[in-house]
């Protein structure tokens, strides 16, 4: 592997990526300066299907505002330059033995995959985090590498001091160093976790065919910044192949499929400035812009990818009526269809969630809502003073809130089964949730009351109510019910997300539970 600029430049952009995915988790700080996030905000597939489906404009897109004036001026460098799946690949690709090129991945397929994303994005459905590729390579390490680092290196840290007996206590500080700076808050494993990891696996294993496989014939950011830079004033010269050496083949990765130079395909890696032998090629700038030469893919291909688009976006946003009452989003979240169209399903979230109350979506919310966070109560809960799922959340699908104004949103209404509850149930004293309900009022609260107990026998128990104007639906209640199986209450999905008004909360019970 030679060191060149680009090499270099690759390998800083790939360290740097690893560095803020670590630092995207909760280290014992209320706030995130520095998260993963900045290389989706530097995305120009984040940004068009954004402002396709969201049709409207967020700030924090800017930085890739900026990506694609780049890309208009300089080129595909991106792919070369910065991306960290493209590093990987080039990483991986000397050390695959590589058989003869997949043809069935040559031609338009990487617009059948564009323009339909594009297509549904217009129509409101906004998919194309699950193509992007800084999006495939965040959740394989979210949902499976990063948890397994975690497990294994604290189950290593235990066999270790049972190794050395007594001496334990001389690693103790290196253990502390790696556990507070490297390995992740909470171990957890989650849903569609093997999935994501088999998706990064399957674009490996295409470099066995080809070089940067995935790159040249799949990849919609990549077809996007192909297009985009076709745009630029520098043009590699020589142009073709030359007759007597033919040198540039052999070391460019994607853009020499034929005599004549792809320049959509090049990734300006520089191989061939680097490795010609005859010091003949250069990349300068040129007065002919590429007007002339067509700009859009076939007439059938660019009008079918933008009406897959729309067959994409009718069927796949049915969603299952029986799932919406448990559909519980992020705090701060209001409209499920707002939300949808901005988030790009990047697992962040998920990754610092102090309480562990953030999934991604498998069904629950229809294909459209695949990978978005949900809310699980009995898994996890809403911290009431935590905010970090809006500080790293790259689009603001989950809006970044201050404190006072987070308590204040409403996930859901918690909701007692009677026929579970111990105090309805069983006639018998439990206040777990409303001991542990954050809210300093107390949404859930008890009273004594009189009732016949199983023995027949006329008893006084503490009986929990919900005073639900106060209530957030932060899940605590329900994650903290002793029962094991069937819990005594639970956190249902509301169609008014307005936020409580704390000091306008009485302390009287409401008449009913409004909830069935």
């Amino acid at each position: 592997m030679r060191f060149t600029p680009a090499r270099i430049c690759q390998l800083f952009f790939l360290a740097l990526f690893l560095f803020l995915f670590v630092q995207t988790e909760y280290r014992g700080r209320d706030e995130i300066n520095a998260a993963v996030n900045a290389f989706f905000r530097v995305d120009p597939l984040v940004l068009f299907s954004y402002l396709l489906a969201a049709k409207s404009w967020s700030r924090l897109l800017l930085p890739a505002v900026l990506m694609v004036v780049a890309t208009l001026l300089l080129g595909r460098f991106f792919c070369g330059w910065i991306c960290p799946l493209g590093t990987i690949l080039d990483l991986v690709t000397s050390r695959i033995r590589k058989s003869a090129p997949l043809r069935a991945l040559k031609g338009n397929i990487k617009y059948w995959l564009l323009l339909p994303l594009l297509g549904s994005s217009l129509f409101n459905l906004n998919l194309s985090g699950l193509l992007d590729p800084i999006a495939i390579l965040l959740r394989a390490l979210t949902f499976l590498f990063y948890p397994l680092l975690g497990l294994a290196g604290r189950e290593g840290w235990v066999g270790l001091y049972r190794l050395i007996g007594e001496r334990r206590d001389t690693l103790a500080p290196a253990y502390n160093l790696i556990r507070d700076n490297l390995l992740p808050f909470r171990d957890t494993l989650y849903p569609l976790s093997l999935l994501s990891m088999a998706i990064l696996l399957g674009i490996i294993a295409l470099e066995r065919f080809e070089t940067r496989n995935w790159c040249r014939n799949l990849c919609p950011l990549g077809t996007l910044l192909g297009w985009l830079g076709r745009f630029s004033p520098f043009k590699r010269a020589p142009a073709t192949l030359c007759g007597d050496c033919g040198k540039c083949r052999e070391l460019c990765p994607t853009g020499f499929d034929s005599e004549i130079l792809l320049k959509e395909e090049c990734i300006l890696c520089m191989e061939c400035l680097e490795g010609c032998p005859h010091g003949r090629v250069s990349f300068r700038p040129s007065l002919k812009l590429p007007w002339s030469a067509s700009l859009l893919p076939e007439r059938r291909v660019f009008l079918g990818g933008i009406a897959g688009g729309l067959l994409l976006a009718l069927p796949l946003r049915f969603r299952y009526p029986e799932k919406q009452s448990r559909l519980l989003r992020p705090p701060g979240v209001r409209s499920e269809d707002d939300f949808l169209e901005k988030c790009v399903r990047c697992g962040e979230c998920m990754k610092v969630c102090l309480k562990n109350a953030l999934y991604p979506s498998a069904y629950q919310s229809g294909l459209e809502g695949i990978y978005t966070p949900l809310v699980i109560p009995r898994l996890g809960y809403c911290e009431y003073n935590c905010t970090l799922c809006g500080q790293v959340c790259p689009t603001g699908a989950i809006p970044a809130l201050p404190v006072e104004a987070k308590r204040r949103e409403v996930i859901g209404k918690a909701v007692f089964d009677k026929n579970h509850c111990l105090p309805f149930a069983r006639r018998t004293d439990c206040i777990v949730c409303e001991e542990h309900c954050p809210i300093p009022e107390k949404a859930i609260r008890s009273r004594d009351v009189q009732v016949m107990g199983l023995d027949g026998r006329l008893k006084t128990v503490k009986e929990p109510y919900l005073v639900e104007e106060i209530c957030n639906g932060c899940g605590i209640c329900e994650n903290v019910c002793p029962l094991e199986t069937k819990v005594g209450i639970e956190v249902f999905a509301v169609k008014s997300r307005t936020p409580i008004a704390l000091q306008s909360a009485g302390r009287e019970p409401l008449p009913e539970n409004p909830y069935p």
